[in-house]
């Protein structure tokens, strides 16, 4: 059965996934996190992307995130999951049941660790975006698993993939930004990650770019909405420029960590759900919360969002 398909657009936010005090999920945080994004702009968010910590996650607990998050999320806001195994296999099987559970989308990288070619990332890519009708966002994301996923891979792949609606990018190089861009005739969703040290936002949404998938509305959802509409005039692109740069402390302290490790401790700090990263990641403690805390404060978040 063919189904509707849901297009990215605006600021996705890559949701943390929230542990309670021994370190199990907290599915009731889970949902409170969910309802603090939809109240507050954010046009959809990515489960169990990197940040949120798929790799710690038991197939198990994967299944339990789609299994109640999928009818809890329904009809709120829209919900692509990563599902990217250490197998293809793996990851069909994931696909599939997320398909079968009633999901909007999935959300594809590379395998990490394993660094195939660019052969095999476009065959594991292709097999399971045609192993489901949902729709499909590749996710690129080099530093963490080593291998990029070149423009014609991802150019091929929306040429013969029906259901393949987005690409987060999350690289160094905006030619490879524009590359897309240019071969999908703009008609791929392009959405960038927020990270700084690529600062990517602002030629994303100058080039024509769709939005973010981004890690600082986990704390800031109001803010990254803002800041991620695509442009359509010359205000927009003055007043873009203006929340960037307006917003970039921000992010950089979203990313003053190995991600999810800062961003966990600002929502924690925030009063909101979050748990500890799991092990082997680390906690912030003592001192070296001090700058996050700072920022939460120099941003008047708590009092924004009614957490005090």
């Amino acid at each position: 059965m063919k189904r509707d398909l849901i297009f990215p657009e605006g600021s996705w936010v890559a949701l943390i996934t929230p542990f309670d005090d021994q370190g199990k999920l907290d599915m009731a945080g889970f949902k409170q996190l969910v309802d603090f994004q939809k109240d507050n702009g954010t046009n959809g968010l990515l489960l169990m992307g990197s940040t949120g910590e798929p790799t710690f996650l038991s197939q198990e607990e994967r299944r339990l995130i789609i299994d109640e998050m999928t009818p809890y999320c329904k009809g709120k806001i829209p919900v692509f999951y990563g599902v990217t195994c250490g197998s293809t296999s793996q990851t069909l099987e994931l696909a599939q049941y997320a398909q079968e559970k009633g999901a909007d989308g999935i959300m594809l990288v590379v395998p990490p660790y394993v660094a195939p070619p660019q052969s095999a990332v476009y065959h594991f890519l292709k097999s399971v975006c045609q192993s489901v009708n949902i729709a499909v966002a590749v996710y690129n994301n080099p530093a963490r698993v080593i291998v990029n996923i070149d423009p014609l891979t991802i150019i091929t792949l929306f040429r013969e993939c029906s259901n393949l609606v987005a690409d987060k990018e999350a690289v160094p190089n905006v030619a490879q930004l524009a590359s897309v861009l240019e071969g999908t005739e703009g008609k791929l969703r392009l959405l960038c990650c927020d990270a700084p040290n690529y600062a990517l936002i602002l030629p994303t949404l100058g080039m024509g770019g769709h939005g973010t998938a981004n890690v600082t509305g986990n704390v800031a959802p109001k803010e990254m909405a803002e800041l991620s509409k695509p442009w359509k005039t010359w205000n927009d692109v003055q007043k873009g420029r203006e929340l960037y740069f307006k917003h970039l402390p921000l992010m950089e302290a979203a990313y003053s960590a190995t991600n999810p490790v800062a961003i966990k401790a600002m929502v924690k700090l925030m009063g909101l759900p979050s748990g500890d990263p799991r092990p082997p990641l680390p906690r912030i403690e003592g001192e070296k919360l001090k700058p996050l805390e700072e920022v939460i404060r120099r941003f008047k978040l708590k009092e924004k969002y009614g957490l005090i």
